[in-house]
């Protein structure tokens, strides 16, 4: 699986690996980026999303498998901090899953691990009808609204969307909505910051607690009147809580 990605920040410095959720890019965490400029920032763009369609197909667990083997390249001895969100966040918990002591820190942002039960075909049915409203820039304002996308952004988000095919499509919707917690999760040594907004869905949020309730390095907070994306809506918010939690003060 080849994997596309972005380094910015002090090279020498501690890593902190940005993994975007899915139907956007890295280009999620231009706020992030800029703020956290004192370490070594990473950022992939996961399969079949932005400049990698046409390429290797997506997978959680394939994902989680190069993404480990990435950062032990990039973390020059390093602490290797990791943050999700969403699609990114389920990466996370299988790239802790798969070793669990070799990341220090993760933040596992709104990810959902109670698999939602839909037959394929219904699934394909639903995207066969539902695809072409993705060329629409009305409906395409809507969904960005919907997932804070500032209008600055607006325009990559489109053309995005618009590059995506149905079978992608298909694709990374059966991975995220059959995921769950890994039978090794609850071996994870990481410290681990679990978040989900108050106004996200009731899985959402059951999803959260099951993760705290998995490992005992769990530590949960809820992001007050906020629904699913909070670094987009609140980067400010986001960029303190990270920070402060980086360097082990209370969030």
């Amino acid at each position: 699986m080849t994997l596309y990605f972005e380094e910015y920040g002090a090279l020498e410095a501690p890593l902190l690996v940005f993994i975007h959720g899915g139907g956007v890019g890295g280009w999620m965490w231009e706020e992030q980026i800029k703020f956290f400029q004192d370490y070594h920032c990473l950022v992939p763009t996961l399969p079949e999303h932005g400049i990698q369609k046409g390429g290797s197909q997506f997978s959680i667990r394939e994902s989680a498998k190069r993404l480990n083997d990435l950062i032990v390249e990039k973390a020059n001895g390093q602490k290797i901090n990791v943050v999700g969100f969403s699609l990114g966040a389920q990466i996370v918990v299988e790239m802790l899953s798969l070793q669990p002591t070799l990341i220090d820190k993760a933040m596992i942002n709104s990810a959902l691990t109670r698999p939602i039960a839909l037959p394929k075909s219904i699934l394909k049915s639903t995207v066969k009808l539902t695809y072409p409203l993705i060329k629409y820039k009305t409906f395409a304002k809507m969904q960005a609204k919907t997932l804070f996308i500032p209008p600055h952004l607006f325009n990559r988000y489109y053309e995005e969307s618009c590059a995506v095919t149905p079978e992608s499509l298909i694709r990374v919707m059966q991975e995220n909505m059959n995921f769950k917690i890994p039978e090794a999760f609850p071996k994870v040594k990481s410290k681990m910051l679990v978040t989900v907004g108050e106004r996200e869905r009731g899985v959402m949020k059951n999803s959260a607690h099951d993760l705290v309730m998995s490992n005992a390095n769990c530590h949960k907070i809820v992001w007050p009147d906020i629904g699913h994306g909070i670094s987009l809506k609140e980067p400010s918010i986001f960029n303190d809580v990270l920070l402060n939690w980086l360097r082990n003060e209370v969030v």
